[in-house]
């Protein structure tokens, strides 16, 4: 790995705590902006079946060059493809389609509350975590209520829960809940598709250190302990989120941030959102 802060999961695997998202990357571009993204320095790359875009983050992994144990790898299980075994299947669809042996985390994408398949997902996923196929196990955008249910009969607690955080919409009680639970946080969206970047305290602090207001914001990000995995297509953007380790925000600098909550959710609602995510 790259001299980057990584975090210990509960289960001691290392994880890098800056990565870099492929969602809405196109499949056809995702090879050249995953290069790009590994070039850089990242060396944690996040994509999901969902994305239909996995083939060409296996692509750039193969090109790179780099050795696999350099690269950290996860990918998500389609909201379709939850169950036993449909999950265990669409690991292997996975697996083949970023043409790899192991994955370094596997994420449930969705709880689908109505469906709730989530105990018996959670058996293929520790299945599949005792067989070696991958290193660890998580979930994403699931709430409190959502962990409470899956840890009552999960035999392996999640090592992360990935969802969206960004200083206008930090859910500071599923950060609570997560970390309660032993398990670790990480942001998607975090700079808030763009959005958070013109707020005056951003630009502001931004301006204090000479720096992009998106590099304030994964800055602020890292320093609260999240995992965080900004997405780009533009080179230069994509170099400029990881030059974030020369300089630190103030606790006051902190503080204005986390003062920019005001609930606003960008993705939707974990508890309505209820789509397959196989392609029509």
């Amino acid at each position: 790995m790259t001299d980057q802060p990584a975090i210990e999961l509960n289960n001691g695997v290392r994880i890098p705590q800056l990565g870099f998202g492929t969602f809405q990357v196109d499949s056809d571009e995702t090879q050249r902006i995953v290069e790009t993204a590994l070039e850089a320095g990242y060396r944690h790359i996040d994509t999901a079946a969902g994305y239909y875009n996995e083939d060409g983050v296996g692509a750039a992994l193969k090109a790179s060059g780099l050795a696999r144990d350099d690269v950290f790898l996860t990918t998500k299980l389609r909201n379709g493809d939850q169950g036993h075994d449909s999950a265990l299947a669409a690991f292997e669809a996975s697996r083949k389609a970023l043409d790899v042996d192991v994955v370094d985390l596997y994420l449930i994408h969705w709880p689908t509350p109505t469906r709730w398949l989530a105990p018996e997902t959670w058996r293929a996923f520790e299945k599949l975590l005792a067989d070696g196929a991958v290193r660890a196990i998580g979930v994403s955008n699931f709430l409190p209520h959502h962990l409470g249910r899956l840890l009552e009969t999960a035999g392996v607690t999640p090592a992360v829960n990935q969802f969206e955080i960004h200083p206008t919409h930090q859910q500071p009680a599923v950060q609570d809940a997560s970390r309660a639970a032993g398990i670790a946080v990480e942001a998607y969206a975090p700079i808030g598709k763009g959005e958070d970047l013109s707020e005056e305290a951003v630009e502001a602090i931004a301006q204090a250190h000479d720096v992009s207001p998106a590099q304030v914001v994964i800055r602020w990000h890292l320093q609260q302990g999240r995992i965080v995995i900004p997405k780009s297509a533009t080179p230069e953007r994509i170099r400029s989120n990881i030059d974030v380790f020369g300089f630190e925000l103030t606790t006051g600098q902190l503080d204005a941030l986390t003062g920019l909550e005001r609930a606003n959710r960008l993705f939707p609602n974990p508890d309505e959102f209820e789509a397959s995510q196989f392609r029509d």
